[in-house]
């Protein structure tokens, strides 16, 4: 099959998909010897060309996908300040895991010989973008930043609801890249959903990335697993968030709404979900979502998947609406929508889990009422086995006296992320961040946010007995990348267990 929409490093141009995955096989060991600081430059030049070039693509990405000027300049400013994150992290060296025992003949097991390890870049990555964050997550966002910083070559497969954006961003990255002396083949993009399936099957690819529906990425996900050699495959499929409250005053259900109702509820972290205390008095959220405009979905796509889904929920037995919300399609097929709030207790939620469970991609948020919290945690367990975030929002007394520790340990056990307070929407991209959870919320539970990032897309190979001459960079004594080294002497062997006594 001959791909007709694939943008190179140099320019766009019809040509099959081997040759993509040619491209960016023969950039892959070249791309892995650039050293920290050379390839921390290039994505700092990166992200000043995003940066000069925001006015336009801004105006681009505004047209396309429905998004306000201030949410798209504060998502394209996290994008390029991820780039210089990622910059700093990698000329650190930490996140190369460097480990070296030196050859010890008294070790207490047995002879040691010279044994060095550290973490490689995989080779090519394939990265699948999302529809919603059209520079966070799509042609420069986290997974691409993640991929470039651990020196893999990159194809990003361009999502359909934003191909302008796409490739004007193509062109900025790539343009970047290639300034800033990188091989050529380190940068690729690709177009439509075939090509992006046949690149995943090719065997130079070595790992892929995806953020969109459970549906596909799991369709995906087989793919990468059922290949001659399985491939990793890192998606994030979708959750609904839950938020435990052991109250519900007017200010925290107008934070409710707020988090349910921005950017139209388009966000892999929405709350899904809002548990309150039986007989809680929720007049806050009618007034609150009747205050919010109407907001245009990304896509006709998502909007008709909304519109069903949304419907769904309101025609479930035991649901009281709360806020009924309006949805509506222009004669483009555009759909506009206001919050959609309805309220169940638990008993209802339960028997109509097959209809209310799902994630509601959109303005749309359940609250449950519930009669004892000690409950919570096993409810939890039953009907939320994954999830991106869990929150919780109880008084200080509650927090400090022990009575939540089993929801807690329940949400932890089931989320990457666990709030106290505040709400999931918001992603902070910093170290310590995890986005990422147990399946369904992911196919593999790492972080596609912040610096841990890097290390899905690098694996650990050992040396043994190797000459210094033929060591990477990191692991000789002379150390010229100047990056950590955690060295084991010769002789430590024998104060083993002397820390644990």
């Amino acid at each position: 099959m001959t791909d007709t929409t694939v943008t190179d490093s140099t320019a766009t141009s019809a040509r099959p998909i081997s040759e993509v995955a040619a491209a960016a096989a023969g950039a892959a060991r070249a791309f892995a010897r650039t050293s920290p600081r050379d390839r921390g430059a290039a994505l700092v030049a990166v992200a000043d060309a995003l940066d000069a070039a925001a006015g336009d693509l801004i105006a681009i990405a505004m047209r396309e996908t429905g998004l306000a000027e201030a949410r798209l300049t504060g998502e394209l400013r996290r994008t390029s300040w991820q780039l210089r994150l990622f910059a700093d992290t990698i000329v650190d060296g930490a996140y190369l895991d460097v480990r070296i025992d030196d050859a010890d003949p008294e070790y207490v097991i047995g002879p040691r010989p010279d044994l060095r390890r550290m973490l490689e870049p995989v080779g090519p990555v394939l990265n699948f973008a999302a529809s919603n964050f059209p520079f966070a997550f799509s042609v420069a966002g986290g997974d691409s930043a993640a991929a470039l910083a651990a020196g893999c070559p990159l194809v990003v497969k361009a999502h359909s609801g934003h191909l302008e954006l796409s490739r004007r961003t193509a062109s900025v990255v790539a343009s970047a890249l290639r300034e800033a002396g990188m091989p050529e083949g380190v940068f690729q993009l690709i177009e439509g959903q075939e090509n992006g399936v046949e690149l995943l099957k090719d065997e130079r690819i070595r790992a892929a990335a995806f953020t969109g529906s459970t549906h596909v990425g799991r369709l995906l996900a087989d793919i990468a697993a059922s290949r001659p050699v399985p491939i990793p495959f890192y998606g994030e499929l979708g959750s609904v968030n839950p938020v435990y409250a052991t109250y519900a005053d007017d200010a925290l259900l107008s934070a409710f709404v707020a988090s349910v109702s921005g950017s139209a509820g388009q966000l892999c972290t929405k709350p899904g979900f809002l548990f309150v205390p039986e007989g809680a008095e929720l007049d806050a959220v009618t007034a609150a979502a009747t205050g919010v405009g109407e907001h245009r979905l990304l896509n006709p796509g998502i909007g008709r998947a909304f519109t069903q889904r949304r419907a769904d929920v309101l025609g479930a037995d035991g649901v009281t609406v709360l806020s009924e919300g309006e949805v509506r399609a222009d004669d483009e097929g555009q759909t506009y929508a206001t919050p959609t709030v309805v309220t169940v207790d638990v008993d209802a939620l339960l028997a109509n889990r097959e209809a209310l469970l799902e994630e509601s991609f959109g303005p749309l948020s359940v609250i449950v009422r519930y009669r004892d919290a000690a409950g919570l945690p096993a409810l939890h367990e039953e009907l939320f086995p994954g999830n991106l975030t869990s929150t919780v929002h109880a008084r200080a007394e509650e927090l400090a006296d022990g009575s939540l520790r089993d929801l807690v340990d329940s949400l932890a056990e089931t989320s990457g992320r666990v709030l106290f307070g505040g709400w999931p929407t918001g992603v902070s991209v910093t170290p310590a961040m995890q986005h990422g959870g147990p399946y369904p919320a992911t196919t593999s539970d790492a972080t596609s946010v912040g610096t841990a990032s890097i290390t899905r897309f690098l694996r650990g190979v050992s040396y043994q007995g190797a000459p210094q001459d033929l060591l990477p960079a990191p692991l000789r004594d002379e150390n010229p990348w100047r990056v950590p080294q955690r060295r084991s002497a010769a002789g430590q062997s024998t104060t083993w267990g002397a820390f644990a006594r």
